[in-house]
């Protein structure tokens, strides 16, 4: 798979064996990070969310609040992790939702092994998972939809392989 900036190949490889937790990212971790965290750890995985620029404390976007229980999750009690606040552990699988965030996070020091795109598990398959803050009630179904898709077709993959990062 290529891209103007670069092979995607990297950031699509899974080893579920050497997954011990899951790291939703996105800018904010108020919309798309908060909520890929929530669907995760329903379905009984160790997961954490963190924003790449945001204030750790804010609470989930009131579009985010109001979206998520159309999928069966809450937000209610998110609140943003900024990445400075964050520490890297062997065995995390940190989920971009965009090309640029997961060039970001290797650029940060991440290993680039450790990063992977959440769209690519969405079904439909979506690279790009585009930020609705700012976009309508609709995009955010849609968004979350996507997301939804993901989390749970990767969630599916990580058990099937008997993953370390599920719940017992």
């Amino acid at each position: 798979m290529a891209f103007v900036g670069g092979s995607l190949e990297p950031f699509v490889q899974l080893q579920p064996a050497r997954v011990r937790r899951l790291v939703f990212v996105c800018l904010g971790n108020i919309n798309r990070s908060a909520f890929g965290h929530a669907v995760a750890a329903g379905l009984g995985v160790r997961v954490v969310s963190i924003g790449l620029s945001t204030t750790t404390g804010a609470p989930a976007f009131e579009k985010a609040l109001s979206t998520a229980p159309v999928y069966g999750a809450s937000l209610a009690e998110h609140r943003a992790t900024d990445f400075t606040d964050y520490a890297y552990q062997p065995g995390d699988l940190l989920l971009a939702m965009e090309v640029r965030h997961a060039h970001e996070l290797v650029r940060r020091g991440i290993p680039a092994d450790a990063v992977a795109l959440l769209g690519h598990w969405s079904r439909p398959h979506r690279i790009h998972i585009h930020d609705p803050h700012l976009h309508t009630d609709q995009y955010f179904r849609t968004c979350f939809a996507i997301i939804h898709s993901a989390v749970v077709n990767l969630v599916e993959e990580l058990r099937q392989a008997e993953s370390p990062c599920l719940t017992p």
